[in-house]
């Protein structure tokens, strides 16, 4: 499972991929997404200084993303976000826990981990615009009636 943090940067990247180049306000990811505005800035901003966005400012600003959704991994998001599941780690927290002294969770964690880790590299950020009929309808959200 993905931290709360990384799953509201995927779900505010997944509307911004239904609106190709249009800049985008906070308010209206928020309410696109069901995500809390404050929380939302916080993110946006991490997502800007780490390349996935550009914003400009002004009566025409908010953000957009940076590059073509169908070019993003939801792995480079997680990576981004520094997600515990990008972490190689104990299952357990068991600091001494490995492959040579593994705890009784590790053969299963690494299988599960892999099969995860595989599935967040394979899947796109567009996967998940085309998805989600709320952030990309506009009879649902705000954002294309102005």
């Amino acid at each position: 499972m993905l931290s709360p943090t990384t799953g509201y940067a995927i779900s505010a990247l997944g509307c911004l991929a239904c609106h190709d180049e249009k800049f985008v306000l906070t308010r209206e990811i928020a309410e696109c997404s069901g995500i809390p505005r404050q929380y939302l800035a916080k993110i946006l901003l991490t997502l800007t200084r780490k390349g996935f966005l550009v914003s400009l400012r002004g009566s025409k600003g908010g953000v957009k993303l940076a590059q073509d959704p169908s070019k993003t991994s939801l792995h480079e998001i997680c990576v981004a976000m520094d997600d515990p599941i990008t972490k190689v780690r104990c299952m357990l927290n068991t600091a001494d826990c490995s492959d040579d002294r593994a705890c009784p969770c590790h053969t299963f964690w690494k299988e599960h981990r892999g099969a995860a880790l595989e599935f967040l590299e394979k899947t796109t950020l567009q996967e998940i615009g085309d998805f989600s009929d709320h952030a990309c309808n506009p009879q649902n959200h705000p954002i294309d009636q102005e």
